[in-house]
């Protein structure tokens, strides 16, 4: 009786009690690979899914613009389609754009947003989150850009490093994936090297595409023992609208895949957490939902 005399009293006052705050809203992505080809309608389906999530920072997981990533490619292609959200895409390449003189289209096309056109690869943060973005293009041009030694892995560790007392959770994204169960491509194990400084640093999720399916993989290290504590969740996203490659045999920690389905991936990344996303394209009913808290 006594606290609620007191509480009324607040009221009346206009001095109500403060409340807890609640939970943060968070930071949304939505990601997806494989995207624009002028023979395929599956790019304005997913075009679709994206315009749907309004203010999600978009990332585009490679293969950007079929067949050679060439400038007529990205303006008949892509522009009409994912095109409308370049102001929001933080691209990554993949190996069809360098089919076209060092990927130069590529970076003309999305300019500062790429990066280095020496590099192809860069960071950035996201609310309470640290974000990698990869070149898994290893040798194109003569360049190792994926070895223990490679300029590409000195510069992810000291990266990884000097955000390692500023951010709670870290995601990377690369175009060829370290695992994949798919029957076209398969994992890469030219990856390793950047996984390993990745695990190292206690990086939480890798988004790939490169296969052209989704599948969901438990937490892992970068030789595919699973790890629970300390592994790395891998989402391969090669579903943005180019083609469906096989599924057959799921490998070790796979989880869940899908090989039928467009759609995108969308992520909420809260300070300690994450939510996962499959969103299919209309008329499919095939989806993949879940958390999980950072290391």
């Amino acid at each position: 009786m006594v606290l609620l005399s007191l509480l009324g009293g607040l009221l009346a006052l206009g001095c109500a009690p403060e409340r807890p705050p609640g939970p943060a809203s968070g930071k949304v992505i939505v990601a997806a690979g494989d995207i624009a080809d002028c023979l395929s309608e599956g790019d304005e389906e997913t075009a679709k899914l994206v315009s749907a999530i309004d203010g999600a920072t978009v990332l585009t997981l490679g293969d950007n613009a079929y067949p050679d990533g060439a400038a007529e490619d990205f303006r008949n292609c892509y522009e009409p389609t994912w095109g409308q959200f370049k102001e929001r895409t933080r691209p990554i390449l993949g190996n069809h754009e360098y089919e076209t003189q060092g990927a130069s289209a590529y970076f003309d096309y999305f300019g500062e947003a790429a990066g280095d056109p020496d590099e192809g690869y860069y960071s950035y943060d996201l609310g309470a989150w640290h974000i990698v973005a990869l070149n898994s293009n290893c040798g194109v041009g003569g360049e190792i850009r994926c070895g223990p030694d490679s300029a590409q892995t000195e510069w992810l560790k000291e990266e990884l490093a000097a955000n390692s007392d500023e951010r709670q959770c870290t995601l990377a994204y690369m175009h060829h994936p370290r695992f994949s169960s798919g029957v076209k491509h398969g994992g890469t194990s030219t990856m390793e090297p950047l996984w390993e400084a990745l695990y190292e640093a206690g990086a939480e999720v890798v988004l790939s595409g490169h296969e052209h399916n989704y599948e969901r993989f438990a937490p892992q290290d970068p030789e595919g023992r699973a790890d629970p504590e300390r592994g790395i969740r891998e989402f391969v996203v090669g579903t943005g609208g180019k083609s469906n490659y096989p599924i057959v045999a799921p490998i070790a920690n796979s989880e869940v895949h899908n090989d039928e389905t467009y759609g995108v991936l969308k992520l909420t990344l809260h300070p300690h957490s994450y939510e996962w996303q499959f969103v299919p394209v209309e008329g499919e009913s095939f989806t993949d939902s879940g958390s999980s808290r950072c290391h």
